[in-house]
């Protein structure tokens, strides 16, 4: 097997897997399951119990997924002229890539330990990014498919109505500040502390440990409880129209593919 043959191939059974790759599917199914593996061992963890007694096969395991996810990182840059012909820096690309990052956030925690990082809190942190490892089954599940391009497709519509959010629940921070300190200044000391308050009452969560006591906060925050309500669905509202957009274009594709092939034979219609 030649060179390009071989590096066709590893591409071939890294990618989602085609009708009848055999190897392709099991390279998958090793994937996803590896992945909820390594989800499985961060909830098991945290039981110090099972943590003390079956620490040394949860090292073992670990260090088992982060060197199958390194070597398909690896051959990811290797093979990423064949997913991106014609590019002058393929790897470049890749590497850049959203996936490609949360893959190397995902292996991460293993290898940052051995550059010096010692401090347990940091440990701790670190771990989490493990959990960015479910975000690589989207490449096995159409149904993950659709989910991530509907979120890719609406990035700047959903980056404006977060920013919009934000800006709301700043101002009533602000506000709420400005009102409430001279009453309340155990509760509202200053203005990062009453985002608390803000984020809150726009969610309609409402925990109610710190709230208004005065008659304009209470009038400010009735507005905001209404207001809030209009603004967290914003972004619900555009990703619902996403779904329904891609799911409907989907359908539309489907149906066009059925067309070019005859209902009797399955063979593909002439133009």
């Amino acid at each position: 097997m030649t060179k390009n043959a071989l590096k066709q191939r590893v591409f071939d059974v890294i990618s989602k897997a085609e009708e009848g790759d055999r190897a392709s599917r099991a390279f998958d199914l090793t994937v996803m399951a590896l992945i909820l593996l390594s989800v499985a061992m961060i909830v098991l963890e945290s039981f110090a119990d099972l943590a003390a007694r079956f620490g040394t096969l949860f090292s073992v395991c670990e260090a088992i997924i982060a060197a199958v996810f390194t070597a398909e990182y690896a051959l990811c840059i290797w093979t990423a002229d064949l997913l991106y012909p014609g590019e002058e820096h393929p790897w470049r690309k890749y590497v850049l890539s959203p996936m490609a990052l949360v893959d190397l956030l995902a292996i991460a925690p293993f290898y940052l330990p051995m550059l010096g990082i010692r401090f347990l809190r940091t440990l701790r942190l670190l771990r989490l990014f493990r959990l960015l490892r479910v975000f690589k089954l989207h490449r096995y599940f159409d149904a993950l498919q659709i989910v991530v391009d509907v979120l890719r497709s609406s990035a700047s519509q959903l980056i404006i109505s977060i920013f919009l959010c934000l800006f709301v629940m700043l101002f009533s921070a602000i506000v709420m500040y400005t009102v409430e300190n001279p009453v309340q200044p155990e509760q509202f000391p200053n203005v990062i502390a009453s985002l608390w308050w803000a984020i809150c009452t726009l969610t309609t969560v409402g925990y109610g440990d710190v709230y208004p006591v005065t008659a304009v906060g209470r009038l400010f925050a009735s507005v905001i409880s209404l207001v809030g309500i209009g603004i967290i669905a914003i972004p619900t509202g555009i990703i619902a129209a996403g779904f329904s957009t891609a799911i409907n274009e989907r359908g539309r594709r489907r149906d066009e593919d059925a067309r070019l092939y005859c209902p009797y034979c399955g063979r593909r219609l002439g133009k």
